[in-house]
């Protein structure tokens, strides 16, 4: 059964809404971005209520004529859908947007509409935990012990890219030497060419080191010193490199 779990008071008013009618015949919709969840609350509230997207007309076409109880994603990719005949029957949909606000209203006797994670911080903690676990799973990093502090937490896309980030962070920080080498390896295969490839390429390298050494001992005087190059050489490569 699919789990959901949420601290937000306007999707917990959706669930007691839905929880309500779970008995009439009568049809609900979730207006939402994409990747906040909408499908996964959908799949909570009605385990076992048949699925099928939007995507393909004919499949939910199909689907209506064999169905009471129905889930539709993807509603927004619907064409014709006020030809749809939603009669006597429970259909819970989800959309990342009202296409045309009549239809929706004829063909809809309740419109929720689902806040983003940027809106349910609370929300949005609990599901970078569980990324991060499913990821050290994944990546086979059970064993590793990473500070959730510094992961980071990226909401442009909702749940898409907080899973993109985080991956990209354990993989990164779970790297080791001969790990990152055959990433350079790998990308110099794929990438190189032209005729200054040498120079070009060589802030792969040079670039992060010196970031990494800024960051680390604050100073440019350190840094040449453990470097072993001359600062004014120091002050050269951060301007070549645009390092702030």
């Amino acid at each position: 059964m699919e789990q959901f779990f949420t601290k937000s008071e306007q999707i917990q008013n959706i669930i007691k809404g839905f929880n309500l009618t779970k008995t009439l015949f009568v049809s609900s919709i979730i207006i939402g971005e994409a990747n906040i969840g909408k499908k996964s609350l959908a799949r909570y509230l009605f385990p076992y209520s048949h699925l099928v997207s939007g995507r393909n007309q004919q499949e939910v076409e199909a689907a209506l004529e064999e169905y009471d109880e129905l889930i539709i994603t993807d509603f927004e990719k619907l064409n014709n859908q006020e030809s749809l005949d939603f009669d006597n029957k429970r259909i819970i949909a989800t959309a990342n947007f009202i296409g045309n606000y009549t239809t929706i209203d004829n063909l809809f006797a309740f419109i929720y509409t689902m806040p983003s994670l940027k809106e349910r911080h609370e929300d949005a903690l609990y599901i970078k935990e569980y990324f991060i676990k499913e990821a050290q799973h994944d990546l086979l990093l059970e064993e590793k012990d990473f500070n959730l502090s510094k992961v980071p937490m990226d909401l442009s896309t909702n749940s898409k890219s907080l899973k993109k980030v985080i991956y990209e962070h354990l993989m990164i920080h779970s790297m080791d030497k001969q790990s990152i080498e055959e990433a350079v390896y790998t990308y110099l295969l794929e990438h190189m060419e032209g005729n200054n490839a040498y120079k070009e390429y060589l802030e792969l390298y040079e670039k992060p080191l010196i970031e990494a050494g800024l960051k680390k001992y604050g100073s440019q005087l350190q840094l040449s010193q453990i470097l072993g190059i001359n600062r004014n050489t120091l002050r050269k490569k951060i301007h070549e490199h645009a390092i702030d």
